[in-house]
């Protein structure tokens, strides 16, 4: 399938974002660790967090997680304490070259029964599923903070808890911190102890409603539609649904990053911790160049590299060794995508992808590949503003995480054939 995107002459509308999918996917795993049969109000209804809905209302033998990393991450720590239990747990083919071995082998030392059932280190797994023990443990603080989260959850059902050590360089801390909270809301017993050191006591979790905020993630590209219709001079008013001033998700930082690209955040209510509406207003952006970090928010890198080349705006951004191991190679995708649209983007150091200002001639009809990338699809849409009729392949990638961002975008006035 092929989307040909053409944008509309002015912008006028409230959107009514997704809930967060990461917090539902924690939400769910800590629920089942409660033995609760309440599910969360507000869940994300896109497929990361569909196919854990299933999982854990079914519990099949085999569970196809799909293309969904956080729910690969997530289950299978929950199924090596679901005691009494045998499932494979497997996925796309991608997911099956996704590697996994740094949880296993965490998992293994605190007594899990794992096997590979496939090639060693990548899913399929087979788990038996044991009370284990717990006590400490140490794990490189540069890997996926998924593996971490899934460590965590499961510590207050370990008879002795969980000290886990975080060695080295620790990288997308908010979405520990997000892990944490969520615990400490279901009532665990869970803190920082020192600045690489977490304490999970044992205990368990209380049974409790819970309802999941809407996301900050889901809100960059609309963040980026205000940018780039202000770069066009055109007409925009975008409200957007249910987010919190203070939320704990760390791709809340997006209203800072587009702060100094022009965006500017207004809340509906001075409350925090509130779901409340959001108003985006577009002003001058005069930043000569942008330099950023993504080590806390590898997620928000496509649409700032996007968005940020196509408002002229050379940038260094870092952090982004993690990438490389996502749905695709997305420095990789970014670099062959954005060379169709005339802008040569550089990688020679590892976990860095810059611009100085480097064009080529673009493609006279620029056909975006997405990658099977959800993030690939929604990052590059709004380049249309400034590339009319450009051609998204496999629009329906946005399932993964945004089911209905096309019918947002034509809400928004988009044409969409």
């Amino acid at each position: 399938m092929q989307y040909r995107l053409y944008a509309p002459e002015a912008i006028n509308c409230t959107i009514d974002l997704p809930a967060s999918k990461s917090i539902s996917n924690r939400a769910l795993v800590i629920n089942a660790l409660s033995g609760s049969k309440q599910v969360p109000e507000n869940l994300s209804d896109c497929d990361d967090t569909d196919v854990m809905v299933a999982a854990l209302r079914d519990m099949p033998y085999e569970i196809n997680i799909k293309a969904a990393g956080t729910a690969m991450r997530f289950t299978t720590a929950l199924l090596s304490v679901t005691e009494g239990e045998e499932h494979v747990i497997t996925g796309t083919e991608r997911m099956k070259h996704r590697p996994i071995e740094v949880l296993v082998n965490a998992l293994r030392n605190l007594g899990a029964d794992i096997e590979y059932a496939g090639e060693e280190g990548f899913p399929p797994l087979k788990i038996h599923g044991k009370q284990l023990v717990g006590g400490r443990l140490e794990i490189p603080g540069n890997v996926s903070s998924q593996y971490i989260s899934a460590l965590l959850m499961i510590g207050p059902r370990l008879t002795e808890g969980l000290t886990l050590h975080l060695t080295g360089d620790v990288i997308s801390r908010p979405y520990i911190e997000l892990t944490i909270c969520t615990m400490q809301e279901f009532g665990a017993n869970v803190e920082w102890i020192d600045g690489s050191t977490i304490r999970v006591k044992a205990g368990g979790y209380k049974e409790r409603p819970f309802f999941i905020e809407n996301d900050w993630s889901a809100s960059s590209y609309w963040y980026e539609l205000a940018a780039l219709m202000n770069v066009a001079d055109k007409n925009t008013q975008i409200s957007l649904t249910g987010l919190m001033d203070g939320s704990r998700q760390g791709d809340s930082a997006i209203r800072y990053m587009f702060s100094v690209l022009g965006v500017k955040t207004a809340f509906e209510t001075k409350e925090k911790l509130v779901p409340t509406k959001v108003a985006l207003k577009a002003q001058q952006c005069t930043m000569p160049r942008f330099d950023f970090d993504f080590i806390n928010q590898p997620d928000l890198a496509q649409t700032l590299v996007v968005c940020t080349a196509l408002m002229g705006i050379p940038f260094r951004f870092s952090g982004l060794q993690t990438l490389r191991i996502k749905e695709t190679d997305r420095i990789a995708a970014l670099k062959t995508e954005m060379r169709k649209l005339g802008y040569l983007l550089d990688d020679s150091v590892e976990g860095i992808l810059s611009w100085d200002g480097s064009r080529c001639e673009p493609d006279a009809e620029p056909a975006i590949d997405t990658y099977e990338d959800h993030r690939m699809a929604m990052a590059f849409a709004p380049a249309a503003i400034l590339f009319p009729g450009l051609i998204i392949n496999n629009p329906e990638v946005v399932s993964k995480s945004y089911p209905h961002f096309w019918e947002d975008l034509k809400k928004a006035g988009f044409e969409i054939k």
